[in-house]
Protein backbone atom coordinates (compact mmCIF):
# COMPACT_ATOMS: atom_id res chain seq x y z
CA UNK A 1 0.00 0.00 0.00
CA UNK A 2 2.46 2.46 0.85
CA UNK A 3 4.36 1.64 -2.65
CA UNK A 4 1.48 2.61 -4.13
CA UNK A 5 0.83 5.89 -2.69
CA UNK A 6 4.28 6.68 -3.38
CA UNK A 7 3.98 6.17 -6.62
CA UNK A 8 0.79 7.97 -7.27
CA UNK A 9 2.42 10.79 -5.31
CA UNK A 10 2.76 13.30 -7.74
CA UNK A 11 5.04 16.22 -5.83
CA UNK A 12 7.35 14.59 -3.44
CA UNK A 13 6.88 15.25 0.39
CA UNK A 14 8.91 18.75 2.08
CA UNK A 15 9.28 20.07 -1.06
CA UNK A 16 11.61 23.11 -1.08
CA UNK A 17 11.03 25.19 -4.29
CA UNK A 18 11.87 28.51 -3.65
CA UNK A 19 8.86 30.24 -5.02
CA UNK A 20 10.10 33.62 -3.79
CA UNK A 21 13.43 33.39 -5.02
CA UNK A 22 11.82 33.56 -8.67
CA UNK A 23 9.68 35.96 -7.76
CA UNK A 24 11.37 38.11 -10.52
CA UNK A 25 10.53 35.97 -13.31
CA UNK A 26 6.84 35.47 -12.53
CA UNK A 27 6.74 39.20 -12.04
CA UNK A 28 8.27 39.32 -16.13
CA UNK A 29 5.47 37.02 -16.92
CA UNK A 30 2.89 38.74 -15.23
CA UNK A 31 4.03 42.24 -17.35
CA UNK A 32 3.68 40.04 -20.52
CA UNK A 33 0.15 39.25 -19.46
CA UNK A 34 -1.01 42.68 -18.60
CA UNK A 35 0.91 44.33 -20.81
CA UNK A 36 0.18 42.43 -23.97
CA UNK A 37 -3.81 42.62 -22.71
CA UNK A 38 -4.03 45.73 -22.49
CA UNK A 39 -2.16 46.46 -25.97
CA UNK A 40 -4.21 44.35 -27.75
CA UNK A 41 -7.55 45.48 -26.02
CA UNK A 42 -6.44 48.98 -27.34
CA UNK A 43 -5.65 48.08 -31.28
CA UNK A 44 -8.40 45.21 -31.71
CA UNK A 45 -10.80 45.34 -28.98
CA UNK A 46 -13.44 42.07 -28.38
CA UNK A 47 -15.26 40.75 -30.93
CA UNK A 48 -18.64 40.51 -28.87
CA UNK A 49 -20.93 38.04 -29.61
CA UNK A 50 -24.94 38.42 -30.79
CA UNK A 51 -25.24 38.96 -26.66
CA UNK A 52 -23.69 41.92 -26.42
CA UNK A 53 -23.71 43.27 -30.34
CA UNK A 54 -27.51 42.67 -31.13
CA UNK A 55 -28.93 39.79 -34.11
CA UNK A 56 -31.09 36.97 -34.83
CA UNK A 57 -32.08 33.90 -33.06
CA UNK A 58 -34.18 31.01 -35.03
CA UNK A 59 -34.79 27.99 -33.12
CA UNK A 60 -35.87 25.11 -35.51
CA UNK A 61 -36.25 21.62 -35.45
CA UNK A 62 -35.92 19.20 -38.25
CA UNK A 63 -37.02 15.43 -38.76
CA UNK A 64 -33.46 13.80 -38.79
CA UNK A 65 -30.59 14.41 -36.80
CA UNK A 66 -28.80 16.88 -38.59
CA UNK A 67 -25.30 16.89 -40.33
CA UNK A 68 -24.24 20.13 -38.19
CA UNK A 69 -20.48 20.18 -40.07
CA UNK A 70 -22.46 20.87 -43.53
CA UNK A 71 -25.13 23.21 -41.94
CA UNK A 72 -22.42 25.16 -40.60
CA UNK A 73 -20.64 25.02 -43.99
CA UNK A 74 -23.69 26.17 -46.10
CA UNK A 75 -24.77 29.15 -43.69
CA UNK A 76 -21.01 30.35 -43.48
CA UNK A 77 -21.51 30.42 -47.73
CA UNK A 78 -24.05 33.27 -46.93
CA UNK A 79 -21.50 35.07 -46.12
CA UNK A 80 -24.11 36.80 -43.48
CA UNK A 81 -21.25 36.86 -40.43
CA UNK A 82 -20.03 34.57 -37.92
CA UNK A 83 -23.49 32.55 -37.58
CA UNK A 84 -23.65 30.05 -34.62
CA UNK A 85 -25.32 26.61 -34.52
CA UNK A 86 -26.47 25.19 -30.94
CA UNK A 87 -28.18 22.03 -30.26
CA UNK A 88 -30.32 22.04 -27.05
CA UNK A 89 -32.88 19.36 -25.77
CA UNK A 90 -32.93 16.64 -28.69
CA UNK A 91 -30.30 16.52 -31.63
CA UNK A 92 -32.91 17.66 -33.59
CA UNK A 93 -33.78 21.11 -31.80
CA UNK A 94 -31.14 23.53 -33.32
CA UNK A 95 -30.34 27.50 -32.00
CA UNK A 96 -28.75 29.42 -34.78
CA UNK A 97 -27.68 32.86 -34.04
CA UNK A 98 -26.94 35.15 -36.74
CA UNK A 99 -24.84 38.39 -36.11
CA UNK A 100 -27.28 41.99 -36.98
CA UNK A 101 -27.37 43.06 -40.56
CA UNK A 102 -26.24 46.38 -41.35
CA UNK A 103 -29.26 48.36 -43.56
CA UNK A 104 -32.14 48.57 -41.27
CA UNK A 105 -34.83 46.14 -40.93
CA UNK A 106 -35.74 45.07 -44.24
CA UNK A 107 -32.12 44.01 -44.99
CA UNK A 108 -32.78 41.73 -41.24
CA UNK A 109 -35.85 40.49 -42.60
CA UNK A 110 -33.83 39.17 -45.74
CA UNK A 111 -30.97 37.68 -44.18
CA UNK A 112 -33.45 35.54 -41.75
CA UNK A 113 -35.29 34.30 -45.13
CA UNK A 114 -32.06 33.45 -47.00
CA UNK A 115 -30.89 31.20 -42.99
CA UNK A 116 -34.63 29.88 -43.66
CA UNK A 117 -33.70 28.70 -47.24
CA UNK A 118 -30.36 27.52 -46.47
CA UNK A 119 -31.42 25.35 -43.47
CA UNK A 120 -34.28 23.67 -45.13
CA UNK A 121 -31.81 23.39 -48.46
CA UNK A 122 -29.59 21.24 -45.82
CA UNK A 123 -31.88 19.31 -43.33
CA UNK A 124 -34.96 19.07 -45.95
CA UNK A 125 -38.32 19.57 -43.61
CA UNK A 126 -38.21 21.79 -40.91
CA UNK A 127 -40.16 23.25 -38.39
CA UNK A 128 -39.41 27.05 -37.56
CA UNK A 129 -40.71 27.58 -33.88
CA UNK A 130 -39.48 31.46 -32.86
CA UNK A 131 -37.66 33.84 -34.44
CA UNK A 132 -36.47 36.31 -31.95
CA UNK A 133 -34.55 39.87 -32.31
CA UNK A 134 -31.89 41.18 -30.08
CA UNK A 135 -31.68 44.79 -30.83
CA UNK A 136 -28.49 46.91 -30.33
CA UNK A 137 -29.51 48.75 -27.03
CA UNK A 138 -30.62 45.30 -25.40
CA UNK A 139 -26.93 44.03 -25.91
CA UNK A 140 -25.95 47.52 -24.67
CA UNK A 141 -27.71 46.88 -21.42
CA UNK A 142 -25.99 43.62 -21.43
CA UNK A 143 -22.44 44.96 -21.63
CA UNK A 144 -23.02 46.96 -18.51
CA UNK A 145 -24.87 44.63 -16.64
CA UNK A 146 -21.95 42.00 -17.29
CA UNK A 147 -19.34 44.61 -16.29
CA UNK A 148 -21.53 45.27 -13.08
CA UNK A 149 -21.32 41.65 -12.11
CA UNK A 150 -17.90 40.92 -12.56
CA UNK A 151 -17.06 44.17 -10.96
CA UNK A 152 -19.51 43.73 -8.03
CA UNK A 153 -17.73 39.72 -7.70
CA UNK A 154 -14.25 41.23 -7.49
CA UNK A 155 -15.44 44.00 -4.67
CA UNK A 156 -17.34 41.31 -2.88
CA UNK A 157 -14.38 38.83 -3.17
CA UNK A 158 -11.59 41.81 -2.06
CA UNK A 159 -14.11 42.63 1.15
CA UNK A 160 -14.49 38.98 2.12
CA UNK A 161 -10.65 38.20 2.30
CA UNK A 162 -10.21 41.93 3.83
CA UNK A 163 -12.46 40.50 6.64
CA UNK A 164 -11.45 36.88 6.80
CA UNK A 165 -8.03 38.02 7.01
CA UNK A 166 -6.34 41.67 7.57
CA UNK A 167 -6.23 44.08 4.85
CA UNK A 168 -3.06 43.17 3.70
CA UNK A 169 -4.65 40.16 2.14
CA UNK A 170 -7.81 41.78 0.81
CA UNK A 171 -5.50 44.06 -1.74
CA UNK A 172 -3.38 41.24 -2.63
CA UNK A 173 -6.76 38.93 -3.21
CA UNK A 174 -7.69 42.07 -5.70
CA UNK A 175 -4.29 42.00 -7.07
CA UNK A 176 -4.99 38.46 -7.92
CA UNK A 177 -8.55 38.97 -9.66
CA UNK A 178 -7.95 41.94 -11.67
CA UNK A 179 -5.02 39.91 -12.88
CA UNK A 180 -6.81 37.05 -13.71
CA UNK A 181 -9.63 38.98 -15.47
CA UNK A 182 -7.31 41.06 -17.44
CA UNK A 183 -5.77 38.02 -18.30
CA UNK A 184 -8.95 36.07 -20.02
CA UNK A 185 -10.01 39.42 -21.37
CA UNK A 186 -7.04 40.01 -23.50
CA UNK A 187 -7.00 36.48 -24.37
CA UNK A 188 -10.20 36.99 -26.33
CA UNK A 189 -8.85 40.06 -27.75
CA UNK A 190 -5.57 38.84 -29.42
CA UNK A 191 -7.29 35.57 -30.62
CA UNK A 192 -10.59 37.02 -31.08
CA UNK A 193 -12.77 34.44 -29.99
CA UNK A 194 -16.39 35.63 -29.46
CA UNK A 195 -16.74 37.41 -26.06
CA UNK A 196 -20.48 36.60 -24.74
CA UNK A 197 -22.38 35.82 -22.09
CA UNK A 198 -20.90 32.13 -21.82
CA UNK A 199 -17.63 34.03 -21.54
CA UNK A 200 -18.67 36.23 -19.03
CA UNK A 201 -19.77 33.33 -16.94
CA UNK A 202 -16.45 31.47 -17.46
CA UNK A 203 -14.25 34.49 -15.75
CA UNK A 204 -16.44 34.76 -13.05
CA UNK A 205 -15.84 30.93 -12.59
CA UNK A 206 -12.11 31.51 -12.84
CA UNK A 207 -12.06 34.25 -10.27
CA UNK A 208 -14.15 31.80 -7.67
CA UNK A 209 -11.37 28.90 -8.50
CA UNK A 210 -8.48 31.13 -8.07
CA UNK A 211 -9.75 32.57 -5.18
CA UNK A 212 -9.88 29.61 -3.46
CA UNK A 213 -6.74 28.93 -4.34
CA UNK A 214 -5.60 31.99 -2.70
CA UNK A 215 -7.58 31.47 0.71
CA UNK A 216 -6.01 28.56 1.30
CA UNK A 217 -2.57 29.71 1.05
CA UNK A 218 -3.70 32.56 3.14
CA UNK A 219 -5.00 30.28 5.54
CA UNK A 220 -1.16 28.31 5.50
CA UNK A 221 0.06 31.89 5.85
CA UNK A 222 -1.66 33.09 8.57
CA UNK A 223 -1.23 29.55 9.93
CA UNK A 224 2.20 29.81 9.75
CA UNK A 225 2.86 33.02 10.81
CA UNK A 226 1.00 32.62 14.50
CA UNK A 227 3.42 29.49 14.68
CA UNK A 228 6.56 30.70 13.57
CA UNK A 229 6.47 34.64 14.68
CA UNK A 230 9.95 35.56 14.09
CA UNK A 231 10.41 33.79 10.64
CA UNK A 232 11.26 36.20 8.03
CA UNK A 233 8.07 36.70 5.55
CA UNK A 234 10.12 35.37 2.10
CA UNK A 235 10.31 31.83 4.11
CA UNK A 236 6.89 31.59 5.60
CA UNK A 237 5.80 32.37 1.76
CA UNK A 238 7.87 29.69 0.19
CA UNK A 239 6.81 27.40 3.26
CA UNK A 240 3.01 28.06 2.94
CA UNK A 241 3.10 27.63 -1.23
CA UNK A 242 4.96 24.15 -0.87
CA UNK A 243 3.01 22.52 1.66
CA UNK A 244 -0.30 23.56 -0.56
CA UNK A 245 1.49 22.44 -3.59
CA UNK A 246 0.25 18.73 -4.14
CA UNK A 247 -3.30 19.60 -2.97
CA UNK A 248 -2.95 22.22 -6.15
CA UNK A 249 -1.18 19.65 -8.22
CA UNK A 250 -4.05 17.38 -8.06
CA UNK A 251 -7.36 19.50 -8.18
CA UNK A 252 -5.50 21.90 -11.25
CA UNK A 253 -4.58 19.23 -13.08
CA UNK A 254 -7.90 16.80 -12.54
CA UNK A 255 -9.28 19.92 -13.93
CA UNK A 256 -7.73 20.51 -16.62
CA UNK A 257 -8.62 17.37 -17.62
CA UNK A 258 -11.53 17.80 -17.51
CA UNK A 259 -11.92 20.74 -19.22
CA UNK A 260 -9.55 19.50 -22.16
CA UNK A 261 -11.77 16.28 -22.99
CA UNK A 262 -14.66 19.39 -23.38
CA UNK A 263 -11.96 21.18 -25.85
CA UNK A 264 -11.27 18.62 -27.96
CA UNK A 265 -14.81 16.39 -28.33
CA UNK A 266 -17.36 19.40 -26.72
CA UNK A 267 -17.65 21.15 -30.61
CA UNK A 268 -17.49 24.88 -31.79
CA UNK A 269 -20.70 25.94 -29.63
CA UNK A 270 -18.83 25.79 -26.13
CA UNK A 271 -15.13 26.13 -27.29
CA UNK A 272 -14.74 30.25 -26.53
CA UNK A 273 -15.92 29.20 -22.97
CA UNK A 274 -14.02 25.74 -22.17
CA UNK A 275 -10.99 28.10 -23.95
CA UNK A 276 -11.86 31.06 -20.67
CA UNK A 277 -11.57 27.89 -18.67
CA UNK A 278 -8.57 26.52 -19.08
CA UNK A 279 -6.52 29.38 -19.62
CA UNK A 280 -8.39 31.15 -16.88
CA UNK A 281 -7.09 27.91 -14.35
CA UNK A 282 -3.48 28.38 -15.77
CA UNK A 283 -3.02 32.21 -15.01
CA UNK A 284 -4.88 31.35 -11.96
CA UNK A 285 -3.01 28.92 -10.23
CA UNK A 286 0.08 31.29 -11.79
CA UNK A 287 -1.83 34.59 -9.87
CA UNK A 288 -2.26 32.57 -6.71
CA UNK A 289 1.12 31.82 -6.20
CA UNK A 290 3.19 35.00 -7.76
CA UNK A 291 0.62 37.59 -7.24
CA UNK A 292 -1.52 37.74 -4.05
CA UNK A 293 0.72 35.73 -2.11
CA UNK A 294 3.82 38.28 -2.83
CA UNK A 295 1.68 41.31 -2.58
CA UNK A 296 2.21 40.50 1.61
CA UNK A 297 5.87 40.67 1.49
CA UNK A 298 5.69 44.06 -0.94
CA UNK A 299 2.39 45.09 1.66
CA UNK A 300 4.55 44.25 4.73
CA UNK A 301 2.46 42.22 6.71
CA UNK A 302 5.73 41.13 8.62
CA UNK A 303 8.76 42.79 8.44
CA UNK A 304 12.11 41.12 7.84
CA UNK A 305 13.47 39.43 10.42
CA UNK A 306 16.89 37.61 8.89
CA UNK A 307 18.36 35.12 10.61
CA UNK A 308 15.43 33.01 12.70
CA UNK A 309 14.78 29.70 11.91
CA UNK A 310 12.57 28.75 8.86
CA UNK A 311 9.83 26.52 9.05
CA UNK A 312 9.99 22.26 7.98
Amino acid sequence: MKFIVKFIQLVPENTKIDFFGHRFYAMFASFIILGGSALSLSIYGLNFGIDFTGGTIIEVRSESVPALPDLRKALHDLDMGDISIQEFGSPQDLLIRMPQQDGGSEVQKEAIEKVKSAVVAELGVVDVRRVEFVGPQVGQELKQAGFMAVLCAIVGIMAYIWFRFEWQYGIGALLALLHDVVGIVGLFSITQMHFDLATLAAILLVSGYSINETVIIYDRVRETLRKYKKVPMQEIINYSINSTLPRTIMTSGSTLLAILALWLFGGEVIRSFVSALFFGILIGTHSSYFVSALALYYLRLRPTNPGAEAPT
